[in-house]
């Protein structure tokens, strides 16, 4: 497969990083069956509900005449699995994710790799190769002291959330299992809260709580102290009830992060014993960056050009 430090491809032609003893590589297959058993009991997913639901939300996009999107089965998934298979929650789904570019212009703009790899080369997100013991995607922010706002904006960095979230979006396992965030706020300056405005907090919390068609199942903040406090009341006034009881606060306990997820799939400095380690970030942007073409035609659809939407 090659080695941590260059790309390779399988015999599917998807691009892999070989970490050792795991691999980092998007899996648009077909979910095992315990999975399926989980859509079934948690998201309402059986043959009879998702093909009625399947041709409801069809007709309903179809009826947005002012709307660009696919309409074959794998999109329409993609929106009905997090919404429980509600057509008309989905197509609301839908909508405010289209809804972001209008709203936030340039923060949502352009979502491809060429815009956004020098995020990944700032070492500032990590995407686990191993899912953790419910079979959820583990993304890994780092937003103390290892960001350097001068080279990364704000809004870069969330650019680059966008991004590795749209990569999970089109994985069958991550639509029915979901993800799970661990922000590490380590060393964060004093400083670096001046960046944080309540209005990038509400498009923030707006993206996460009603946009993404990927289940966040938990947010689990590692390495704060008190300087977080001050940028968490930035955030509080967001943060619905839903997400709030999804949140969870770890200072430099790892024993008490891998008490949520098996520290057989986290790196020892999060208190894991996985035996890999991460490859550069330029390498994990390069990876993306071999799906350009998936991710410039997911960039192409939306609101056709000069529609407004209602306030």
């Amino acid at each position: 497969m090659g080695n941590p430090k260059s790309l390779s491809y399988d015999s599917n032609n998807m691009a892999v990083i070989d970490l050792g003893s795991a691999i980092i590589r998007m899996e648009p297959e077909e979910p095992p069956q315990w999975a399926l058993e989980i859509a079934r009991k948690e998201l309402r997913e059986t043959p009879e509900i998702a093909e009625e639901a399947k041709k409801k939300l069809k007709e309903l996009i179809e009826a947005e005449t002012e709307l660009n999107l696919p309409t074959d089965d794998f999109y329409l998934k993609m929106f009905l699995r997090p919404t429980h298979y509600y057509p008309e929650s989905a197509l609301k789904r839908i909508k405010h994710f289209y809804n972001m570019l209008q709203k936030y212009g340039e923060a949502c703009r352009d979502i491809v790799p060429s815009k956004v790899q020098h995020v990944f080369e700032a070492e500032l997100l990590s995407l686990l190769p191993n899912r953790d013991q419910h079979g959820r995607r583990i993304l890994i922010l780092q937003a103390g002291k290892k960001w350097k706002p001068s080279e990364v904006s704000l809004v870069d960095m969330f650019r680059g959330i966008q991004l590795t979230v749209l990569g999970s979006m089109v994985e069958p396992l991550s639509q029915i299992c979901g993800a799970v965030v661990i922000i590490d706020v380590e060393g964060l300056p004093m400083g670096h809260i001046m960046h944080f405005t309540p209005n990038f907090a509400a498009m923030l919390l707006d993206y996460v709580q009603e946009c993404i068609c990927v289940r966040l199942k938990a947010v689990h903040i590692v390495n704060n102290s008190y300087i977080f406090n001050i940028l968490f009341n930035i955030f509080k006034p967001f943060i619905r009830e839903k997400l709030r009881k999804r949140i969870f606060f770890h200072g430099k306990d790892m024993k008490s992060l891998t008490k949520h997820i098996d520290a057989a799939v986290l790196p020892a400095k999060y208190g894991g014993s996985a035996t890999w380690e991460m490859p550069p970030g330029k390498l994990l942007g390069e990876f993306f960056t071999s799906y350009t073409p998936d991710f410039e035609k997911a960039a192409s659809y939306g609101w056709k050009d000069g529609y407004k939407i209602k306030k």
